[in-house]
């Protein structure tokens, strides 16, 4: 059986979908999915053993030049290479109107979530047929019911797999000091943890003798990398890496801190032990999924979780005085001291050494 399946983006969706694929890959002999993805994350689907041909597409670059996209030739190759091969399904994944557009240039039943179900309700329109998956859930597990009933079998139980080889990420020659990661960089503000914590916390780790690594992804990052890793000596900030270098960085960490971030939830895909730092946002619903995956969420009281881009919290006199502002902000974050993180993270390193 060949199916294509259309899940574009972002980071973080993408790897919530290879559990699904691993259900598949079990319950249905012989089947293959060619995925439709994002060009910037077309490496991940390579790593599944389940995804025979990845077919790029580059919605976010095409729609700052159409015209261009349109002359160059790319979206007439791409829909050639939809129609290239024939296919028994077509599952759309996003259940975004972008997404089941797409599906328009594919010959074979197409299925998705239904009006209920779909972010974007008018999507289940382009559909065959549409199915129904509760609201309220994690987004692996909503994932992993839309395969089995588009693919007809029952949901594994216990929790999904992502079916990722991680010893083909790993370096055998490597006797590097042991380490923990650093994921610092996301893309709302109010999702960053306060820069004075990450320092605070990097102290801490390098005083129970572990080396810290930075890696950064664009110039923002790198500076409020090095400013986290400035006068440690074993603070290392990492090189600019692409995808798969920073997944071969994380399978060879120790454990991980990370924010709301597309690669913390690599870093689940990858089984390493990982300490997920909430804000405004709800792990309840999106947050790593996997073993050894601990979220410590910022409950503040007056607003958290705010699920806002900009924090519009006004501080009262009383924050003002116990806290200070201008580095601690925002003041969710409070709640996820690094006191509390480094002991946290001390215990989930220990379960891993004796697990």
């Amino acid at each position: 059986m060949r199916v294509l399946l259309i899940k574009t983006s972002s980071l973080g969706d993408v790897i919530h979908t290879l559990p699904a694929l691993t259900d598949a890959m079990r319950a249905v002999p012989g089947i293959q999915f060619d995925w439709v993805v994002e060009e910037g994350f077309a490496e991940i689907p390579t790593w599944h053993p389940t995804v025979a041909r990845v077919i790029p597409v580059a919605i976010r670059r095409w729609r700052k030049n159409l015209w261009q996209t349109f002359k160059n030739g790319e979206w007439r190759q791409f829909k050639q290479r939809l129609r290239d091969t024939r296919y028994d399904l077509v599952i759309d994944a996003q259940g975004l109107l972008k997404s089941a557009w797409l599906t328009r240039y594919v010959k074979a039943p197409i299925v998705g979530l239904d009006k209920h179900s779909a972010r974007e309700p008018l999507a289940a329109r382009f559909y065959d047929l549409a199915y129904p998956v509760p609201l309220g859930q994690h987004a692996v597990e909503r994932l992993r019911q839309l395969f089995a009933q588009a693919l007809g079998y029952q949901v594994p139980a216990g929790l999904g797999d992502y079916g990722l080889d991680r010893s083909r990420l790993l370096d055998a020659s490597s006797e590097a000091a042991p380490f923990v990661l650093f994921l610092h960089g996301t893309t709302w503000v109010t999702k960053h943890w306060p820069e004075l914590y990450w320092r605070q916390l990097a102290e801490r780790m390098i005083g129970q003798g572990l080396e810290v690594h930075l890696p950064w992804g664009n110039p923002a990052e790198k500076a409020r990398a090095e400013r986290i890793a400035a006068g440690l000596d074993k603070a290392v900030v990492l090189p600019k890496l692409n995808l798969k270098g920073v997944a071969k960085v994380l399978a060879s960490a120790q454990g991980c801190v990370a924010v709301d971030t597309g690669l913390g939830h690599l870093a689940a895909a990858l089984d390493v032990p990982t300490l997920s730092l909430f804000g405004p946002t709800n792990p309840g619903l999106t947050g790593a999924y996997g073993k050894s995956q601990v979220h410590l969420a910022g409950d503040y009281p007056a607003c958290a979780p705010c699920l806002q881009k900009k924090c519009t919290y006004q501080p009262t006199p009383e924050d003002k005085r116990r806290f200070d502002i201008e580095r601690e902000w925002p003041l969710c974050f409070t709640r996820l001291n690094p006191e509390r993180v480094a002991s946290q993270l001390g215990s989930l390193l220990l379960a891993k050494e004796h697990p």
